[in-house]
């Protein structure tokens, strides 16, 4: 079925509504945002952040990335890509994060409604096949992306950019199944350029709650929004032998929690980036705030495509920092952002367990709190 391209927030693109959950997908980058989950009682949650700076007419030499930059978006390969790879010069984040997706087909019924997008690459010649799926019944929205044709090693990751309003540590944000923590080894922001950090960098850790700060002391960064004026850059190196991968952001005052999940097989380390006004060249002018990156990847940090495969302190150590892709197995990425409610005094999400048969997920607070979601965790396998 063929979809009009509608603009939305300066950008043209798909829209998808089905029950509770409508939202939009960019044509440049496929970025997903804005995006609107209806709760019980006519309260409404939205949880994905969009740029300031949209509509207004911004350096044109600036990536597309940067002319659209909202919500989700995917990211191969992941990172800066500031240095090149075997003769490959990928934009920020790869052409996934700027090119202009081509619609296949777009399907609405009863059951479900859903968008497919194909992309080919020119960098590294492949295909990339972008799917985004609500279903009648589930506070969710389903996505996924298969690479076709490609060969060789890749970082990859998501790249949800989310909307955290409200006072001082009013949210809460958790990951599960992670071994140990750090902060990105070198400075994150040069204050020379207009930008500014508050961790140390390289610094390691094994709890949010305690993160070392460049001058002395520690942050907890189960608390956001935090930090206003800064920038900074953490990253959580998954466990191997998981099913279930997940993170989330709990807003125990409205009463609902984000989570994603994902296959960590495939994505499997957390970046956390959190975004509050530390950076003050433009586009940013300072006014980025309030934005946590909530980022799954496979990747050596956000650097890029030649950081991350080329051995680095991570891979040394036999933590995987790319993925390997082969024209002979086209590999599937999927992941899914709920919205969850939860009943008064649940505090922070501390695990996420399926169901049992997989429909569901079972989310459990710190304080020993439960709620329940309707998911179809079978939609977490990666072969085609």
């Amino acid at each position: 079925m063929e979809a009009p391209l509608k603009s939305k927030l300066g950008q043209p693109g798909w829209h998808l509504k089905q029950g509770a959950v409508d939202t939009w997908v960019t044509r440049t980058g496929g970025m997903l945002a804005p995006a609107t989950f209806r709760l019980s009682g006519g309260r409404t949650a939205q949880p994905f952040a969009v740029a300031p700076w949209v509509g207004e007419k911004i350096d044109a030499e600036l990536p597309p990335l940067l002319h659209a930059l909202r919500g989700d978006f995917f990211c191969a390969p992941f990172g800066g890509n500031g240095v090149a790879w075997r003769g490959e010069k990928h934009p920020p984040h790869g052409e996934s994060a700027n090119a202009d997706w081509k619609l296949v087909d777009y399907a609405s019924g009863r059951e479900a409604t859903s968008l497919h997008l194909r992309l080919a690459t020119k960098v590294r010649p492949g295909v990339i096949d972008k799917r985004v799926t609500l279903r009648a019944g589930h506070s969710a929205i389903y996505v996924e992306h298969t690479l076709t044709g490609f060969n060789g090693p890749m970082s990859l990751g998501t790249h949800p950019c989310l909307h955290v309003p409200g006072p001082e540590g009013a949210a809460r944000v958790s990951v599960g199944g992670w071994d140990w923590g750090q902060v990105l080894p070198v400075p994150f922001e040069n204050p020379a350029a207009g930008g500014y950090s508050t961790l140390q960098p390289g610094a390691r850790f094994e709890s949010l709650r305690a993160v070392p700060l460049a001058q002395g002391g520690t942050a907890d960064l189960t608390r956001y929004p935090a930090r206003a004026g800064f920038d900074d850059l953490v990253m959580l190196m998954g466990k191997p032998g998981r099913t279930l991968g997940w993170s989330a952001v709990t807003f125990p005052q409205d009463g609902w929690a984000l989570i994603q999940l994902k296959n960590p097989d495939v994505l499997r380390h957390t970046i956390l980036w959190h975004s509050n006004g530390g950076r003050h060249y433009a586009p940013w002018s300072g006014r980025h705030r309030h934005v946590l990156g909530l980022e799954e990847t496979t990747s050596y940090f956000h650097f890029g495509q030649a950081e991350s495969a080329k051995p680095n302190p991570l891979s040394r150590a036999g933590i995987p920092t790319t993925v390997r892709l082969s024209p002979k197995q086209p590999l599937r990425v999927p992941h899914i952002f709920a919205v969850a409610a939860i009943p008064r005094g649940f505090d922070i999400v501390a695990d996420v367990q399926a169901a049992p048969g997989g429909h569901g997920v079972v989310l459990t607070a710190g304080n020993g709190r439960i709620a329940r979601l309707a998911l179809d965790t079978g939609f977490l396998k990666t072969t085609c």
